[in-house]
């Protein structure tokens, strides 16, 4: 039998921990609190929600008072509604609180307090005020409605673990500070506004808020999932008519519990762009776009595509879907491919990311997604973080690393620069650009010398153990030492430290998958993770962060030129018939289909006459642009699918207008396999449509009478059914909070952890030994430094979106990063010009001169046109997969 206790005479069961603050808000029981938030716990500190215990002598603060048994507790006794009307006073009249002109009004705890308690004037101004801090690009810092309930302060320490807020000039001066006193927009804020969701009061405003709507113009509030990187965010935008008004995070949203980051956050408008493509576009006689309607567009491609498959085959025509937008476009781009043109020219951007996953992943497990999820992060004991930017190109997934670390949890970070997580780790390994197969042999071989591996877990449940020692062996620490550029000794101890830690938590991105050698990377780090035993149970596993939003999702929904979505493959027969039938077709193509980069390269040759580019920049995004845009030039007939004119447009002779984000309903796949909805909130602008109507009314033009007729339609009676790993999964499930693939029936909860007990997709985990290959291109005498390439935390791919979302705020143009000492060498100052050249071209740029990279190391991103580190990569590529060596190609730096 529960025991009890009363609120206000009335009765109530005591609940574990529970304190009266939340079990008084549960049952509808207003306290005014301020400092409280419940994902920060008890502060105690504004005084605001203190209750009346019955037989004490002082008030009690709720918010960290737990009941116990026939507790007699009073929220609205004199002694109570005295003493907060005090502290409310006191609070209104230390700040400028004028709710009329306040960004608040309607949503402003202070106000619901003093409300509450009937206050309307408050009894005495004591404070001068201030000027409002408003230098940084997203964010109004108004100290004078600041009531020091220190929410900011916590949310930024301990949530987010930036630490970039403080108290200062403590005393009666006391205030909240930026790093040592800076201006936000002079301070290292990363501007991911935590600090603004979890302030109760009007101190901390989003500046793109300002005039758009207030809580009380009774704005509606959707959940959706964020456009940006592939950790799949839950966002709550808060709507006026058509125009988002701020956007939140989910508080009780998977993954991400409420967090985001700037983009997430704040780079929503590019969908209000008057940039935005709103007719189809013809090319004329004359190489110039003229508008077009829908009917004469769809008929021109179909017409185009029909002649060219009759006098060239279905193999001359190929696509490339997109991975940022949802499932159901990608479903139906490869449904068009393979069922209406009869190829498996088919492919998406994970060719230039994560086909290295995909690839690896699968040979060693069976499966190529993550193994575990991103909510396990912020509980994990260990970390291994190899070849991850995760600060920048997933910042909410570093915020439960980072919370893990300030918790207790081991860091061990494998990179080539010293970025903000290596800077946090316990143990730095700063490895040579493309030398990780030599590195985790090495790591390997102490572990199998030293008798540190699972000998039960390799035994029971992997194969290929003496294949894997056979080549380790040949990687003792020293020689792993002379080639990766880490100490033996550290190779040793990191060996060590993992085997001494169960379970270990592997993560890695794009600095593991682009190079030659991507899928070895990959495999070598399931090789880590099965010698150790740290498979099949949570906390542990295989992570890959997918890059985009919904890279995860194209993969799963077949934009690849060898399988059908849900991995079934082209070349099995019973998985051709079974969507032979489901299609209402024959003859579905047996043979596995060109990758990108054999698109594009066949184009010249005429090999592949006509291309459909559906979302992707290939112009910016692809290596060696020049090469790039001489293919895609020589294109017979090229059709793009985007929502801006991009480099890549240029060369179309055909151009749809999509709908955007918010603008249509579907679902994303995010990193660790979870399927969420992405709703629709606005119509898209002119007469632009959603791109699964695009590829549908091009199949009626050609024969094919496609029924569904909506994202929702598509997933649940199409993608659904013909993957049982989606076959549970459908949009009433999914309307809080998604599911993770595998998910059989209607029943099942989703796959948290995959491979669990060791029991592996294709049966047993297979170790492979691994020989360590060199880069393509490495350091000589005429190209003496190595350059490297990533994301920058503001940007995002060729800024299509964020260029057009005001993020150019914090991150104007590109950059050379440059160590000290090359920067001494060569005599260049920070923001001095410099040119960068390789056997494919030169960019000139500022330099910025870090700490972050090694000697002899260059690192640049591609998110502008100008500067552009594709204008110098290389088209070398992974071997099985063909994704290019983004991450290492000689260059010459000279100062301009």
């Amino acid at each position: 039998m529960s025991k009890k206790f009363f609120i206000n005479v009335r009765e109530f069961a005591i609940d574990g921990d529970k304190t009266v603050l939340q079990i008084a808000r549960a049952n509808g029981i207003y306290i005014p609190s301020l400092c409280y938030h419940p994902k920060l716990g008890p502060a105690s500190k504004c005084r605001v929600c203190v209750v009346e215990v019955d037989g004490t002598r002082n008030l009690q603060t709720s918010c960290n008072l737990v009941p116990s048994e026939n507790m007699n507790i009073a929220t609205d006794s004199p002694r109570v509604i005295e003493a907060q009307k005090m502290v409310v006073n006191l609070l209104l009249a230390n700040g400028n609180h004028n709710c009329l002109i306040c960004e608040k009004n309607g949503d402003c705890e202070l106000q619901d307090a003093a409300y509450h308690l009937g206050i309307e004037l408050p009894a005495f101004q004591v404070k001068e005020f201030e000027p409002k801090d408003d230098s940084s690009a997203f964010i109004i810092r108004d100290n004078n409605k600041c009531i020091q309930c220190g929410r900011c302060v916590e949310a930024c320490k301990s949530l987010v673990v930036n630490e970039v807020l403080d108290f200062g000039y403590r005393g009666g001066e006391t205030t909240v500070i930026c790093d040592d006193d800076k201006l936000m927009g002079q301070s290292s804020c990363v501007q991911c506004g935590e600090c603004v969701q979890v302030c109760p009061v009007g101190a901390l405003i989003e500046k793109k808020r300002v005039g758009k709507g207030r809580a009380f113009d009774n704005l509606r509030k959707v959940q959706t999932t964020c456009p940006y990187c592939g950790v799949g965010c839950q966002q709550e935008l808060h709507v006026n008519g058509e125009q988002i008004v701020r956007i939140t995070g989910a508080e009780h949203g998977k993954p991400n519990d409420g967090h985001l980051c700037v983009k997430g956050r704040f780079g929503y408008d590019f969908i209000y762009s008057k940039e935005r493509l709103t007719t189809p576009l013809i090319r004329d006689a004359n190489g110039e776009f003229r508008e077009a309607g829908w009917d004469e567009a769809i008929t021109l491609v179909a017409e185009k595509f029909k002649e060219i498959i009759k006098e060239s085959g279905p193999d001359s025509v190929a696509g490339v879907s997109c991975a940022r937008s949802i499932n159901e476009d990608s479903y139906n781009m490869q449904k068009l491919f393979r069922a209406v043109f009869k190829t498996n020219n088919i492919d998406h951007c994970a060719r230039v990311c994560h086909a290295p996953t995909v690839a690896g992943l699968a040979a060693s497990f069976g499966s190529g997604a993550s193994s575990n999820s991103i909510g396990e992060f912020k509980n994990a004991k260990q970390f291994f973080v190899i070849g991850s930017n995760m600060t920048e190109a997933h910042p909410v997934a570093s915020y439960f690393v980072k919370r893990a670390k300030k918790d207790g949890a081991f860091l061990i970070v494998v990179d080539p620069r010293n970025h903000e997580l290596a800077k946090r780790s316990d143990i730095f390994a700063q490895i040579k650009v493309g030398t990780d197969v030599a590195f985790l042999n090495g790591v390997m071989n102490v572990l199998i010398t030293e008798n540190l591996y699972d000998k039960k877990f390799v035994d029971e449940c992997c194969t290929g153990f003496n294949e894997l020692k056979s080549v380790v062996m040949n990687y003792p620490p020293e020689k792993a030492a002379e080639i990766c550029k880490v100490p033996a000794e550290m190779i040793v101890k990191i060996a060590r430290q993992m085997a001494a830690v169960k379970p270990t938590m592997l993560v890695y991105t794009l600095g593991i998958t682009e190079h030659t050698c991507g899928t070895d990377n990959v495999m070598s780090c399931a090789n880590l993770q099965m010698l150790l035993g740290n498979m099949g149970v949570e906390f542990g596993g295989v992570n890959p962060m997918r890059g985009q939003n919904n890279v995860q999702g194209a993969c799963d929904m077949g934009a690849l030129p060898n399988v059908f979505h849900g991995y079934q493959k082209v070349i099995d027969s019973e998985s051709r018939a079974k969507f032979e039938k489901a299609w209402g077709v024959t003859e579905l193509p047996d043979k596995p289909g060109l990758m990108i980069p054999d698109m594009i390269k066949s184009l010249p040759s005429k090999k592949i006459r006509a291309i459909w580019i559906f979302g992707e920049n290939l112009a910016n995004a692809e290596p060696d642009i020049n090469h790039t845009e001489k293919c895609l030039a020589s294109a017979d007939f090229l059709v793009c699918n985007d929502i801006f004119h991009t480099e890549t447009t240029r060369f179309a002779h055909v151009i749809f207008p999509a709908a955007a984000w918010c603008e249509d309903e579907g679902t994303f796949t995010s990193a660790e396999r979870r399927v969420s909805l992405v709703r629709k909130i606005k119509e898209a602008p002119g007469v632009a449509k959603p791109n699964w109507w695009v590829f549908r009314e091009v199949a009626k033009k050609m024969g094919h009478d496609w029924e569904s007729d909506s994202g929702r339609d598509i997933w649940d009676n199409e993608i659904a059914p013909l993957a049982p790993a989606y076959s549970g999964i459908k949009f009433d499930r999914i309307q809080k909070n998604g599911l993770q693939w595998p998910c059989p029936n209607e029943e099942h909860p989703g796959t948290f952890v995959l491979h669990k007990e060791g029991k592996f997709t294709h049966g047993k985990g297979i170790l492979k030994g691994i020989e360590w290959t060199a880069p393509a291109e490495v350091e000589d005498k005429e190209y003496p430094y190595i350059l490297s390439t990533g994301r920058r935390l503001s940007q995002y791919h060729t800024r299509t979106q964020t260029g057009r979302s005001g993020m150019d705020l914090i991150y104007k143009r590109e950059t050379a990063d440059i160590s000290i000492a090359d920067a001494g060498r060569l005599g260049v100052k920070d923001g001095e010009m410099v040119s960068v050249a390789s056997r494919r071209g030169a960019v000139k740029v500022p330099a910025r001169v870090t700490d972050e990279v090694p000697a002899g190391m260059v690192w640049m991103t591609f998110h502008y046109r100008d500067g552009n580190c594709n204008w110098l990569t290389n088209t070398a590529s992974d071997r099985v997969t063909k994704t290019p060596e983004y991450k290492a190609c000689a260059v010459r730096i000279d100062k301009i």
